[in-house]
């Protein structure tokens, strides 16, 4: 189900903006730049047309300098945090989980110790299944879904992708403009009909593919008995 919204103050809005704004001056070297441009531009737009046509223009100054400023943030601090995500395990799920819209999103719902990874997602596009990690390896965790998963969606679109800058991956920054242009096959209705189906399905934990740590193994484990 997705999660209802907690109300955020005025105070944590502008602290919010700040680190935002901290983030992606530290990650593009554009961003101040523009900024820059976005304040003094209009600026000097709205004291020509004060001298011009009077003080009335003061305010609508500030807000288009506002707006501006806001619409620059926006864009660069997307591309930054795009930036900062690519190659990091468990970014697709984050991002997913940060998308607005009805998401149903179950992180590594198949992993190895490797950091690979397959990401469970639900939405009005169907079942959508996010592999993270070396293009091999998780090429295998995706059929393995893909044949769990086929017993119990029925009919329903699954999609399946890999996040990657090779040939027939897709890259992290595309990856909301890809899933928002999925064609809306299932209703609300179905969507949670399905998550409940799926949930069940998912609910016990998976071990991860590979050798396991020492300091994981129980005590006892893989000994050999004496005497026999």
């Amino acid at each position: 189900m997705a999660k209802p919204q907690e109300k955020v103050s005025f105070g944590q809005r502008l602290k919010q903006i700040g680190m935002v704004f901290q983030f992606t001056a530290k990650q593009d070297r554009w961003f101040a730049p523009l900024v820059a441009a976005a304040v003094l531009i209009p600026l000097a737009l709205t004291v020509v047309a004060v001298i011009l046509w009077g003080w009335i223009w003061l305010p609508l100054g500030i807000l288009f300098i506002l707006l501006a400023v806001l619409i620059v943030l926006n864009l660069r601090s997307n591309k930054a945090m795009m930036n900062a995500a690519e190659g990091q395990p468990g970014a697709a799920a984050q991002i997913m989980e940060n998308m607005r819209g009805d998401w149903r999103v179950t992180p590594a719902v198949s992993s190895t110790t490797q950091m690979d990874m397959v990401h469970l997602v639900i939405g009005r596009p169907g079942v959508i299944l996010l592999a993270e990690g070396n293009p091999q390896r998780v090429r295998g965790l995706l059929g393995q879904e893909k044949r769990r998963l086929s017993k119990v969606i029925g009919s329903a679109p699954l999609h399946d992708y890999v996040i990657g800058q090779e040939e027939g991956e897709l890259p992290i920054r595309k990856l909301r403009t890809t899933l928002l242009r999925l064609p809306r096959a299932l209703s609300g209705k179905d969507v949670n009909s399905l998550d409940k189906r799926l949930k069940a399905l998912t609910a016990r934990p998976q071990m991860p593919k590979g050798a396991i740590p020492k300091n994981m193994r129980p005590p006892g484990a893989f000994r050999q008995s004496r005497g026999r």
